[in-house]
């Protein structure tokens, strides 16, 4: 059964593909249309929203609101304590400079049902609970490591010779192959832990109409896919996160006040939309999250919501559908997204030649969020304009733009843990 579903799978995924490649690409300023952004302090009622009280209970409740039945989905309430079980310690990892743990978290009250593999590397010496990132990666989490004691992904996971990793299955040759994008060493040194967690233990990463994952396990007696506004593959990662979250709590060695969400891609787009829900995350780190994520939708540049749609249509929930081509009729824009994390920090990073991300519309979030800040009390970006190259804003709502492309390099975690100590201190 889940070979048919896979077949059929990639031969949507194909058609899809193939459709997107019809839809034209906007890449030039010049060709962005006309448009009107909501006002994330003007209600529905078009009431003017002047204080934090109001914010608290009238706005951002409204916003939130049309983000999960419009865009994402609305994940399910998580009932029960969370059911977790260490699987491998060891206080003596790589070579001494760390502690490691591997922790089976059951995404439903079943013991039996699906869960998650949180990897978790907290330096050795630490005096206490540590800051902590919290992080999805996309090839399982042995590829963010050379470390032989991590656990071989036994999840689906996407075809990719480079990567090694074939018939959907991780090999040896896959370990360590990301671990360019993870500094674990460095982030150890600098006094952090971090958790890793393969997005595809939540929710396989292609499109079966939702018959995989975690989905089916929260369906209505007699349901066979979630409803046109409930969660798609983004707000399933989101909640995974979440449940993720609910066990670090639990886990001695996290300071659960001192987390940080951070996600690249499509998981940049997860990690600002698990940010803007759980206030537990203190501080969220988005890196070229583009369309879907801190980019502008309603400019059209780049990756626009018709392709997205068309390429990915498992990532959101069916109702975003509508927009395709029709961003201005959706009551909400990215910057609003960004503003839901208030008065947290957030900090948004681009790469210049990563233009299907749109850099530009991803700064503009950040400056339409800012008026949201203020109202409650906080700086919001430093910035009237976009940076230059490499010269981060390290204010509540943080940007950066560096050369280069769409990747995750060492240099960009020393500015995500340059942000996370200054905004873990106040």
């Amino acid at each position: 059964m889940f070979h048919r579903f896979l077949v059929l799978s990639l031969v949507l995924m194909y058609c899809n593909m193939t459709e997107a490649q019809k839809i034209p690409t906007i890449y030039e300023e010049e060709n962005v249309p006309k448009y009107t952004l909501p006002d994330p302090l003007i209600a529905e009622d078009g009431t003017p929203i002047k204080t934090a009280k109001q914010w608290i209970n009238q706005r951002r409740p409204e916003i939130l609101k049309i983000f999960e039945e419009q865009v994402y989905g609305r994940a399910p309430e998580f009932k029960g304590e969370i059911q977790f079980k260490v699987l491998e310690e060891d206080k003596n990892a790589l070579g001494g400079k760390a502690i490691r743990k591997q922790v089976k978290v059951q995404l439903t009250n079943k013991a039996d049902g699906p869960s998650m593999e949180l990897l978790i590397y907290s330096p050795k010496n630490a005096k206490g609970p540590v800051p902590t990132f919290l992080t999805l990666n996309f090839y399982g989490n042995h590829t963010i490591h050379t470390d032989p004691a991590i656990h071989l992904s036994e999840s689906w996971v996407r075809n990719n010779s480079a990567k090694g990793t074939k018939d959907n299955r991780a090999t040896e040759k896959s370990r360590g192959a990301s671990a360019e994008r993870w500094p674990v060493e460095r982030i150890l040194e600098r006094g952090f832990a971090i958790v890793a967690i393969y997005y595809g233990d939540i929710d396989p990463d292609f499109d079966d109409d939702f018959q995989n994952g975690v989905h089916p396990h929260y369906l209505s007696e007699g349901q066979k896919k979630p409803g046109p506004d409930q969660w798609g593959s983004i707000s399933a990662w989101a909640w995974g996160l979440s449940r993720a979250m609910d066990y670090l709590e639990k886990d001695s060695l996290v300071d659960p006040n001192r987390v940080a969400v951070m996600g690249h891609s499509r998981l940049g787009k997860t990690s600002i939309w698990a940010g803007a829900q759980d206030t537990r995350f203190k501080v969220t780190i988005c890196n070229n999250s583009g369309c879907g994520g801190a980019a502008l939708n309603r400019r059209r540049f780049g990756e626009s919501v018709r392709r997205i749609n068309t390429s990915f249509p498992h990532w959101f929930c069916d109702n975003y559908v509508q927009y395709n081509d029709n961003e201005g009729d959706l009551a909400v824009d990215q910057h609003m997204l960004v503003s839901l994390i208030a008065p947290r920090a957030i900090l948004i990073c681009s790469a210049e030649e990563d233009r299907w991300a749109d850099p530009k519309g991803e700064f503009l979030s950040a400056f339409h969020a800012d008026s949201v800040y203020r109202l409650l009390g906080v700086e919001g970006i430093a910035a009237k304009e976009m940076p230059g190259l490499d010269q981060p804003v390290m204010s509540p709502i943080g940007y950066k733009i560096r050369p280069g492309k769409h990747n995750v390099l060492a240099s960009d975690w020393e500015v995500y843990m340059d942000f996370a100590n200054k905004h873990f201190t106040k």
